[in-house]
């Protein structure tokens, strides 16, 4: 059983540290049967080959729930037989993939295998198909699909949230712990297809979210592509699922993740804000979450569907022959046509309310409007189904018996399965096609309408017309579904509301001919040029470029189970150690020591942000040392870090950013040569003030020589937007005044220009020299944007060679980030652990040898 942790699931340790630098060869894994996977072989002798392509083909390693195959079994002789299914989305996408590819399948059998004969369909299906199989347990595939996926996730994607307790729709966490069994199965599998970490892995669908975690376990640089084919719900919605933050960490261990709509993007994007407090941006175009040092790349695009194939059929006698007695059949008639699943959110009954309502108020229209409406089968089994289609039924047999005759049935229901080519025949018979869902990921219903309406010169020819006559057609498209935007000749209705439908209803049986002509072009013209191809092509160049910086960054992993994550950092950026650092401290005599305060000395969560008495302490030994000169550099007010450290005596401070600096306590403040007055304050102020009043929990600080506003306690979003616009804002009235608006985290500052953390480390530091009392050692070490100008005053100053000796130089970050700092440390308890360790040497000094200090030296002295 699996741990409520999930600890147990993945073999992770806290502190991999992998090198996308290191040398090797792509050539490391193949597939002699699916069951059995080579050792790395391992290649270190030849540099030159660290990042060049595998010499064999790269494989598009395609991933999604079930496989794209037909199979059958005879039940006589035993015997298994298997075809592609050439109507599936995952093999029709191989069109947008270079012609060298190697596409390999990885996904479940539609139907149930003995295990004795799985060894021999596994070899099999990857020699002759490609596919490589999961073969998931029975009781496991019954609790990951019809349990986890279709009563927990498709539900609450679909907006339907577990109200009613008696339904059995609440969370079970022991579906969600099938969900991840079977997600594991289905990485160990991936794991088998994979040649070498240059192969591109594409994961399709909500069935399989957690699937990028337990990839890049594995393999820390292989390029996952994800792609939610479903929609994406509002944060709102989202967050009720109890194993939210698992799945949103899960997803973001890909490298590019696709939606079909702006909305489902804007959704996901909310989440990782609200839920894990990550910032977004779009640049030239591509959006992109920064994670842990990596770039997680979003792509907006919709998918499409295989013309040719569509136009193929479309050329099939059987399909002309199909068109020809439906025409004749309704001949006289405006034919509307539904093609839709059998489920809750397709909404056929309320589009069957809807012509009904409009047969009521529109005698007219009564024998002169059909709809034609195809029930495809039910892909989930429930109570919730069998509603729906006894619903449907019944209203069908009502409008039927209240406005039909002998002769003539308003609605016509074809709930049993027909062929693809009869399909297509409707499709290209019907004048107008209504897609009515209450909420849908996409539906390619609309684009393969427009496709078949489109015809050729065998259905022209048979309709009396010749090649070059206008082709038409009509769209109804619900605005609750993936395809609605990017038709923007259709009627877009609310399907909720009966009379909105029925409005669209008449409206389309109303258009003139040349109304139809317009709006059938501008589909077909976008259905045409972003087909099938079109999206996977599109996709696997995004999912290339999202993942071109593999090779030059150096990552460390760290987390365990589903918290699991690969931190990603310039190759020089590493662990400060204690050993290390108390080496250089020991040996240098005049020593510079610059530190942040929130967020460094004191956790930026800390309620009390008084230094404690241990702080103090610390701070005290190291003043009192003769060899340091101990500077705070923090955003502060004087007034309340003189307070703070007012037993410190030979501490340094640099106030408000530096605006202010004292050398010790008994040093004059000495105010930045930037100072002016500051009559801008009362312009800025009252605009402040505005944005405060408007933004519940937000607040403002008023420092001598700056304005503060702080939005960390308002809701993110809207306060990252007023925030935006605030910086705009006081951009513009203060043009002319000698100040700068800054957006920091979660605060807008305005304050002086030429007043930052990095010009006051740079007056320190060259005060010192123009003393000569040049330091040899050289720490700065803090946590956020505004550190950031100490650690680049630090590198330019050493870069310049402004020391007549260069220092030991010990920038360092507090958290694993991208940083202008050579050195990290984890948190504040760490920084506190460094200092005390470094203050201990020194009233030991007598004790210690001259010899360099050993790690175990410093533990003796620290304990």
């Amino acid at each position: 059983m699996v741990s409520k942790s999930y600890t147990n699931l993945l073999d992770m340790s806290g502190e991999d540290v992998f090198d996308f630098q290191q040398p090797f060869r792509s050539l490391p894994r193949f597939v002699t049967s699916p069951s059995i996977t080579s050792n790395p072989d391992w290649d270190t002798s030849n540099a030159d080959d660290s990042v060049g392509p595998a010499s064999c083909c790269v494989r598009k390693i395609i991933v999604s729930n079930f496989l794209p195959l037909n199979c059958t079994k005879d039940e006589a002789t035993g015997q298994w037989s298997f075809s592609m299914d050439d109507n599936q989305l995952l093999v029709q996408l191989k069109d947008g993939f270079p012609m060298e590819s190697e596409v390999v399948y990885v996904g479940s059998l539609n139907a149930e295998v003995d295990p004795g004969e799985q060894d021999q369909l596994s070899q099999k299906l990857f020699r002759e198909y490609k596919c490589i199989p999961t073969f998931l347990p029975a009781d496991l595939q019954q609790q990951f699909y019809h349990g986890f996926c279709k009563q927990q996730l498709w539900p609450l994607f679909h907006y339907m949230l577990p109200i009613c307790l008696d339904k059995g729709e609440l969370f079970d966490r022991s579906l969600f712990q099938a969900y991840v069994r079977a997600n594991k199965i289905f990485g160990d599998k991936v794991m088998e297809a994979i040649n070498s970490d240059d192969d591109c892995v594409w994961v399709h669908d909500y069935h399989l979210m957690l699937l990028p975690t337990f990839l890049r376990k594995k393999l820390h640089r292989i390029k996952i592509g994800f792609f939610l084919h479903s929609p994406f719900p509002s944060s709102e919605i989202y967050r009720t699922l109890p194993v939210r933050d698992e799945i949103l960490k899960s997803l973001l261990n890909a490298d590019l993740i696709g939606f079909q709509t702006f909305d489902y993007a804007r959704h996901f994007l909310s989440c990782c804000s609200r839920l894990l407090g990550l910032n977004y941006e779009s640049k030239r175009g591509h959006i992109g979450i920064e994670y842990f040092g990596r770039t997680v790349s979003l792509k907006i695009l919709a998918v499409g569907v295989h013309v040719g194939r569509l136009e193929s059929v479309l050329r099939l006698p059987a399909t002309i022959s199909k068109v020809q007695e439906i025409e004749q059949r309704y001949k006289g008639k405006m034919v509307m046509l539904g093609v839709d699943d059998m489920d809750i959110f397709k909404g056929i009954s309320l589009k069957l309310l809807g012509l009904e309502f409009l047969l009521e108020r529109t005698p007219k229209l009564r024998g002169k409007v059909v709809l034609v409406q195809i029930i495809n089968p039910a892909r989930s089994t429930g109570k919730d189904v069998e509603e729906a289609i006894n619903e449907a039924v019944s209203v069908a047999e009502r409008i039927n018996i209240k406005y039909g005759s002998a002769e003539y049935k308003p609605v016509i229901l074809i709930d049993y399965p027909i062929p693809s080519y009869e399909k297509i025949a409707y499709y290209a018979a019907s004048d107008c096609c209504i897609v009515n869902a209450v909420r849908d990921g996409m539906n390619l219903i609309p684009y393969e309408y427009t496709v078949c309406r489109q015809g050729n010169e065998e259905i022209d020819k048979l309709r009396g017309v010749d090649k070059s006559s206008h082709h038409t057609s009509t769209l109804i498209v619900s605005e609750f579904v993936g395809c609605s935007p990017s038709l923007s000749g259709a009627f877009r209705v609310n399907p909720w509301s009966i009379e909105d439908v029925a409005d669209a209803l008449y409206k389309a049986m109303d258009l003139t001919q040349s109304e139809r002509k317009l709006r059938h072009d501008k589909h077909y013209r976008y259905v045409k040029t972003h087909d099938v191809a079109y999206w996977a092509r599109s996709f696997s160049q995004d999912l290339d470029r999202a993942c071109k910086d593999h090779y030059s960054r150096r990552c460390w992993t760290t987390g365990f189970g589903l918290n699991f994550r690969v931190i990603a950092l310039s190759p020089g950026f590493r662990r400060l150690s204690l050993e290390h650092f108390a080496s250089s401290y020991k040996k240098t005599n005049r020593r510079l020591i610059f530190m942040d305060y929130d967020g460094t000395l004191v956790p930026q969560s800390s309620v009390n942000k008084v230094p404690s008495a241990e702080v103090i302490s610390i701070l005290t030994s190291l003043c009192n040392d003769p060899k340091n000169c101990v500077f705070i550099v923090s955003g502060r007010d004087r007034t309340t870090l003189s307070e703070w450290f007012a037993s410190c005596d030979k501490l340094g401070i640099a106030a408000e950013h530096g605006y202010f600096i004292r050398w010790n306590k008994e040093g004059e403040w000495e105010t930045s040569s930037s100072a002016q007055d500051c009559e801008w304050k009362n312009i800025a102020e009252p605009i402040m003030e505005v944005y405060k009043e408007t933004t519940d929990g937000s607040s403002i600080e008023t420092k001598e020589s700056g304005l503060v506003w702080h939005y960390q306690d308002a809701d993110h979003d809207f306060g990252s937007c007023q925030a935006k616009e605030l910086v705009s804002h006081l951009e513009r009235v203060l043009a002319n005044e000698p100040v700068v608006v800054k957006r920091g985290h979660q605060i807008v500052e305005v304050k002086p220009q030429g007043v930052s953390k990095g010009i006051a480390v740079d007056t320190v530091i060259r005060t010192l020299i123009n003393n000569e009392n040049a330091p040899d050692f050289l720490m700065c070490i803090g946590n956020d944007r505004s550190d950031e100008d100490m650690f680049e005053s630090i590198n330019e100053a050493v870069s310049r060679s402004v020391f007549p000796t260069a220092p030991d130089v010990f920038a360092c970050s507090v958290g694993q980030k991208a940083s202008k700092a050579k050195y990290y440390v984890d948190g504040c308890s760490e920084v506190i652990r460094l200092l005390k360790g470094v203050t201990a040497i020194t009233p030991r000094r007598e004790v210690i040898s001259q010899s360099q200090v050993t790690f175990r030296d410093i533990l003796e002295v620290v304990s």
